[in-house]
Formats: C-alpha cells, structure tokens, sequence
C-alpha cells in the first residue's frame, strides 16, 4: 500500500478538501449537529477505508441519504434515537454481505452508470455554481432537485444573479482557472506540479485573500461564505460534541424501519457506486462488493456508536481521489486522518477558507464526470445505448439520484425485452419454385415468453401452400409457452396446407401430429434441449 504514496498523499489532501464541505453541507442538509458529518467522514475514510476492498472509493456521509435522515430525526423523537436505527442499519448491512447479497451491483446496464456519473456531474456544477459565486445556498450539497425550501435546481441559480458577492467570486474565478492552468500545463512541466496538486494551491491562496481583504468594504467575504468547523474550547468542549445512541428506543417500530431503510439505500448507493469508480478508474480495479457491504457496515455501526451520519461510498469523493492519481486505499484512509487531525489542531485555519475556493475545486470534479464528449460517444453508441443513458441523466438532474437509476434501469429493461424480440428467430426465405414456398425459421439460443409475440407474428403471416423448416438445432432452451404457440399452430398449418419439418437434436419429423407429445409430453414445464 505505502509503495504508492507519492500518488496517494497528493490525492489524500484533494479529496480532504471536497470531503470537508460536504460533511458538513450534508449534515446541515440532514437537519443533524455539524460535528456528526465529520465524524461520518472520518469513520469513512479510516475504518471503512482500511476494511474495504476497493482501492480508490472513499466513502463518507450522503448526499442521498439527507432526506431520510432529516424525516428520521423527527419521526423518532430525537438524534439519539436515531443512532439507534444507524447502529441497526449497519448490523443488518453486514448481514447483506454474509448473504452475499453484493451481487445485486453487477446487474445494473453500463449504459445506466454512465449516465448516473454524467447527472451527478451535472448536479455538482448546477448545485456549486451559486456558492462559486458567494450567494449563500444551503442546498449546495443535497443532489435532489426539489430543495426544502420550497425552490429547485435552477430557481436557486436565478436567485443567485442578484447576490453575487464580489470577493467570493473573484477568487472562485481565480481558482478555477489556477486548477485548470495547474492540471493543463504546470503539471506537464515538472514533477512538482504533479506532487503538489491545484486544489491545494488554490486553498492555501484562499486563506491567504481572505486573510489580506477581510478589512476590504468590497472584498472582504462575510462568514456566511466560510467553511464553518465547530471550534471547541478545550478537550472537554471537543469530546461534548459527541452523540451516543438511546438503546431504550430499541423497541420502536419505526426506529426499525429507519434502520432498514438506511441499510437498504446506503447499499444500493455503495454499491453503484462501487460498479461506477470501478469502471472510471484507470487501473481497471476491480472491488468485492460482499467485502464492501461488510466494511460499510462495520462503519455505520461505529459511526452510529459515537454520533456519526450513515455512511455510504460517495461518487464524488471516489472520483476526485481517481482524478488526483489515488492509486491505493492509502488515500482514503489518509484523507480520514487528515480531517481528524484538522478538526482537532486546526479547524480556526480550516474556518478562513472560502466555500468559492471549494466550488471551484468541485466544479473541475464535476465537469470530469460530466464531458460533453461523453454524450457524442454514447449517442454513436446507437440508441439501445443512448436512450436509456440520457434517461438516466435527466431522471437524476431533475429528481434525486435513486428515481434517476430506476427510470434509467426500467429504460433498459425495456430496451433488453425490444431486443429479445427481435433476436427470437432467424427467417430465411429459400424456394419459391413448384407454386410451394419453402421457408426455414432457426430459432435463437434461449427462447422464453418474451419471443412470444415475435414468433406468433412470423407463423401468421406464413401465406398458404408453405413448406416450413423449423430448426431447432442450436435451441438449448425453449419455454414451454413456446411449445404452446406451436401446438395450436398445427391446427392453422392443416387449415392453410402449411407442411411442417421439425429439426433438433431428438430428430427430424415431418409434420409432427403434437409438439408437446414431440418434446416429452411435458406441457407444463419449460424444456432444456441439452
């Protein structure tokens, strides 16, 4: 692990700083203490990270978990009762992966992860535009389209045009282009560039114009436009700011429905996003998702334990540390270490940094997930690509990022049953000589129910005096309605003067008098033709 250290610090110290505001936007989101989305980061990138499998996801507080965390909260009567349902959640994740129930992450369509990385990109840019501009915008890190306030999305960016703070959107503009001149052309010049990255440059030069303009009547950038770290006092502030869960509630029914929902949807986050930064990371890693399940909840137990928000693996945490060269879980665990040692030693430092600062570093990370060049590729894809990818796309963008994944996966289960059917059969038209048609239909590998009306519509429309050659050589599976369809065909085929030449591995037979005495007599089951 320490063999790739000097691509893991670099990245560590990116992905500290994108994880840093999103604790603590998430929390804010949640309706939770501050200090609980710290916690969830640190539990994140230390325990799950050194647990994990995976070799460059990082895994913190979510996004996609703020609503229920906030309707949790209330529900149950309190944030001590809701570590409760955490601390359960998790027992009943590590439970998932004793019932290897990862594999549920590979059968989502590659189209439909693409698509969720592109709307969670263009979620980051739309969501960090109002903060890179310094208008104070609370709902900068909830990726669900209708925000609590009552406005969505895109009201957000038009209330952002008449509060534009000059000092946050000067060194917001200054920044990005500082990262994109770093990642363009600095980093091609010498080796230093690369060890140190942008984002860190851009953060140091952060607190450095805050530092000079803070007396500024134009400049100077208010609290509000601040990374905001609960500053204890002294060791005994510091340790009250941890929650413990009130097992007394245990009982509760709905504290066990929490719990389950938790454990549901944090698994199914962590794992698409497993399947997603697998598939973006350079070195083609490939993650054990059971082992995931057990890490993730081996960290909501903990995390649970000492106040901290449910964790799941984050797609824009992973794939910031992909973007910066993460090359082992060295980084994730670094970048936990570092928000720990921070919040301890120096969260009045953390305090002096611009949330533009932040913005600019995110908006990077979420073009890089979002490049217009990705819509050109999956559009020449052809449409059993494309159309459940921009599904996807929008659903997220315009809902949250579970109903976006259903309507894109729903999308691509329709288009896998388009193409069943019209991969059922092959026709092929041989003779047309002596007034008698001679047609053969080779019917495909497996045939089950969807080839029905496929099938159906084929052998209605065979016109009469047909001699059809069914060839069943190559079938290895063939449904039992099916074999139905052909049964009741034969009474069609007498009517028409249609002459029927059954060939499989059992035979060749001419106008048989019954499929299904022909295929065993087996008329309530499905037939393997092995």
């Amino acid at each position: 692990m320490f063999k790739t250290i000097k691509n893991d610090l670099p990245a560590s110290i990116v992905v500290f700083f994108v994880a840093l505001p999103l604790c603590l936007g998430i929390a804010l989101a949640s309706g939770a203490p501050l200090f609980s989305g710290l916690i969830a980061g640190i539990i994140g990138g230390i325990v799950v990270g050194s647990l994990s499998g995976s070799k460059i996801g990082v895994s913190g507080p979510a996004a996609g978990l703020a609503a229920i965390v906030l309707t949790a909260i209330g529900t149950l009567g309190g944030y001590e009762n809701f570590l409760v349902a955490v601390v359960l959640g998790g027992i009943i994740q590590l439970l998932f992966g004793v019932l290897k129930a990862g594999v549920i992450g590979y059968y989502f369509p590659s189209s439909v992860i693409k698509g969720m990385l592109t709307g969670i990109g263009i979620i980051i840019i739309l969501k960090q535009i109002p903060n890179f501009f310094g208008y104070d915008e609370e709902s900068a890190w909830d990726l669900e389209f209708f925000e609590t306030d009552g406005g969505n999305t895109f009201s957000e960016l038009f209330s952002m045009l008449g509060n534009i703070h000059p000092g946050a959107a000067l060194i917001g503009i200054v920044s990005l282009l500082l990262i994109i001149f770093w990642d363009k052309v600095l980093s091609k010049k010498s080796r230093i560039f690369e060890l140190i990255q942008g984002p860190f440059v851009v953060v140091v030069l952060g607190i450095i114009f805050f530092t000079v303009t803070q007396n500024h009547d134009l400049l100077s950038i208010g609290q509000k436009h601040m990374v905001s770290v609960p500053i204890p006092d002294n060791a005994t502030d510091f340790l009250n700011q941890f929650s413990f869960p009130n097992f007394a509630a245990i009982t509760n029914v709905d504290v066990w429905v929490t719990a389950f929902t938790i454990a549901l949807v944090a698994s199914l986050e962590t794992l698409l996003c497993v399947e997603a930064s697998d598939k973006i990371d350079p070195d083609k890693n490939v993650t054990p998702t059971n082992r995931e399940l057990l890490a993730q909840g081996t960290g909501n137990i903990i995390s649970g334990l000492i106040g901290g928000l449910p964790i799941t693996q984050v797609i824009v945490r992973s794939s910031a540390n992909i973007q910066s060269g993460g090359k082992s879980k060295l980084s994730t665990i670094l970048h936990g270490f570092l928000l720990l040692i921070s919040v301890i030693l120096i969260p009045r430092l953390l305090n002096m940094i611009p949330l533009s600062v932040l913005a600019a570093i995110l908006l990077v990370v979420g073009f890089k997930l979002a490049k217009p060049s990705l819509f050109q590729t999956m559009y020449r894809l052809g449409w059993k690509q494309w159309i459940p990818f921009i599904v996807t796309v929008v659903g997220i963008v315009f809902t949250d990022l579970l109903f976006g994944i259903g309507l894109g996966l729903m999308v691509g289960i329709v288009v896998i049953l388009l193409k069943s059917y019209q991969n059922s059969h092959f026709l092929h038209i041989e003779d047309k000589s002596n007034g008698k048609h001679k047609i053969k239909m080779t019917l495909a590998e497996e045939v089950t129910f969807f080839n029905k009306g496929a099938i159906l519509k084929e052998l209605e429309s065979l016109p009469r005096d047909t001699y059809l050659e069914l060839d069943l050589i190559k079938t290895r599976y063939l449904d039992n309605d099916i074999i139905e369809i052909l049964e009741d065909f034969l009474f069609k085929a007498e009517e028409r003067n249609i002459d029927i030449k059954l060939v499989s591995k059992r035979g060749i037979v001419e106008n048989p008098s019954s499929f299904i005495k022909f295929f065993n007599e087996r008329p309530k089951s499905s037939l393997s033709l092995n």
